[in-house]
């Protein structure tokens, strides 16, 4: 598979960036990924691009309702169909989002993390064809992160009753406590590793 032609073909980009391509065929290989690159070094693509090549529905845990929605609304410009599930939805609505995924139509469903741990969404999750779970910004899991959130905790014990899958962990900052305790709560000490430096050679320091 030529992966610089899928990029420019769903995407219109002409070349990756840093560890994207990597990260991108450890993924597309079913191997579980921990990936910690700043902000702005294009952390969601190495899930986007995996998901629309994938057979099935990719699962994006994320805690941001706003970034969500964002990322929907781009997907879906670009030609790809992508959903959210979150408390933003009437129930009506949630209904059509659920049947799109099991009716394998849907590449890429957002949850957040408060969704993914009511029974309703986990006997939903049972019934369709996931190709692989990403948990975006990750740090959230850490009790030593200043993000932490209890729902995160539960995720890994949550998605070993809905099946088996690769499992993508990503964040834009973690310590080496944090990056620890990520690894050890999702079981992803085996994972491919994937952290880019922080240095940005666009900005200095001057005291």
């Amino acid at each position: 598979m030529n992966l610089k032609a899928e990029l420019q073909k769903y995407f219109g980009y002409n070349s990756f960036r840093g560890d994207q391509e990597d990260v991108i065929k450890s993924v597309l290989a079913q191997k579980d990924v921990f990936v910690i690159m700043p902000t702005g070094a294009g952390k969601s693509l190495c899930y986007q691009l995996p998901a629309v090549l994938m057979e099935g529905t990719a699962i994006i845990v994320s805690p941001l309702i706003a970034l969500m929605k964002n990322q929907v609304d781009q997907l879906n410009a670009h030609g790809i169909q992508a959903h959210f599930l979150n408390s933003t939805l009437s129930k009506s609505e949630a209904t059509k989002v659920k049947k799109s995924v099991i009716a394998g139509e849907t590449k890429l469903l957002y949850v957040a993390p408060e969704s993914l741990t009511k029974e309703e969404t986990v006997h939903f999750l049972q019934s369709s064809k996931i190709s692989f779970v990403a948990i975006d910004e990750v740090h959230c899991i850490s009790e030593w992160g200043h993000d932490f959130r209890p729902e995160y905790r539960k995720i890994r014990s949550i998605l070993e009753s809905i099946g088996k899958f690769p499992l993508i962990a990503l964040t834009a900052t973690a310590t080496p406590k944090v990056q620890l305790d990520i690894q050890k709560n999702l079981r992803l000490e085996d994972a491919n590793l994937y952290k880019s430096s922080f240095l940005r050679h666009n900005l200095y320091y001057e005291v």
